[in-house]
């Protein structure tokens, strides 16, 4: 039988989600170590991937204005030919990369749920991925800025974006890499990675609200109210996420997220270890 779930732990879950959505360090990782050591018991995937439309709610209010220009030119572009210009583009390369991550969430939704959330591999990914962060930011030009994005960038990213149904490696970290080694700009690569971001993570929240709240038992269980105020908390600190990031990659590297995520893993394989917390 699940667990029920308090109020105290959809706001503290709630908010967690909205602070660590955009940050390359995993909210779906943290969402896992958190509710394990606080709690002892998964919150599961279904609250998970529910609680992320609050923060891809964020996304479509900061963006907004990025956004209706992006899908009104790709509509003209469907009829005008001389209107196909960069939004008209990106609109494509969004539909096109959301594609591979859509499939292979799909026919591995099982294992999402169960053997990823395993602890063992979620401290693993933490620490091999910051590698991965620490090899984008020594080898990546950071020189191509959003104009000059292709159909081709979309694509790779939509394949890296893949990596995120791994709790650990985290959504914005396999994208905005991917970005970095193909050249782009650190905020360039940022801001697509939110967009691309919105199809993949807004339809797997809604294919999972029945799950959330019959978790068939993984996973606690949680009121409707619950999981509409966790969302609320996830959607308001998860605002402020997106200001704060896009600000601080301007300036500093990726690493100092790397560098977070190894502690964190160590600590984790450390609880794990000595016994303190269950990796499943």
């Amino acid at each position: 039988m699940s667990d029920t779930m308090t109020w105290a732990q959809a706001i503290v879950l709630g908010a967690l989600q909205g602070l660590t959505e955009f940050l390359p360090i995993s909210s779906s990782g943290h969402l896992r170590i958190a509710s394990e050591v606080m709690f002892g018991e998964d919150a599961g995937a279904s609250f998970t991937a529910v609680t992320q439309l609050g923060t891809e709610a964020a996304v479509l209010v900061y963006f907004a204005r990025d956004i209706v220009r992006i899908v009104a030119a790709w509509f003209r572009g469907l009829f005008h030919s001389d209107e196909r210009g960069l939004d008209y583009r990106i609109g494509w390369y969004v539909i096109f990369a959301t594609i591979p991550i859509g499939v292979l969430g799909y026919l591995f939704k099982d294992e999402i749920r169960t053997t990823g959330r395993n602890l063992w591999l979620v401290a693993t990914v933490l620490i091999l991925f910051a590698g991965v962060i620490w090899l984008a930011e020594r080898y990546g030009r950071k020189e191509r800025s959003m104009e000059q994005l292709t159909l081709r960038d979309g694509v790779v990213m939509g394949l890296a974006q893949c990596l995120a149904l791994i709790p650990g490696v985290s959504r914005s970290g396999a994208t905005a890499s991917a970005g970095l080694f193909l050249g782009l700009e650190r905020e360039a690569a940022f801001r697509f990675s939110f967009l691309l971001a919105i199809p993949a993570v807004t339809a797997s929240g809604l294919f999972s609200l029945p799950d959330a709240f019959n978790p068939s038992g993984e996973g606690m269980e949680a009121t409707g109210s619950q999981l509409l105020v966790a969302t609320l908390v996830a959607f308001v600190i998860g605002f402020a996420s997106i200001a704060w990031l896009l600000r601080f990659v301007s300036a500093h590297s990726m690493n100092w997220f790397g560098a977070y995520r190894v502690i964190l893993g160590l600590t984790v394989i450390g609880l794990l270890s000595a016994g303190v917390i269950s990796a499943t």
